[in-house]
């Protein structure tokens, strides 16, 4: 099921929002592509804290 418009895992909800939309984004496009729900859900998340931590690394 894609998420859309705040509505997320429960996984998600403690997350900051850039790390939370982001993780969204990675999901949902990982759904489309044929992935089970849990595996876009922890791939999603983990993918968008590598993209933050690089991003902030690259200053």
């Amino acid at each position: 099921m894609p998420w859309y418009n705040g509505d997320y895992p429960p996984t998600y909800k403690n997350q900051p929002k850039k790390i939370r939309e982001k993780a969204v984004e990675i999901a949902n496009a990982l759904l489309l592509d044929g992935a089970e729900e849990g595996v876009a859900i922890a791939t999603g998340l983990k993918n968008a804290r590598q993209f933050f931590k690089r991003k902030k690394s690259s200053k």
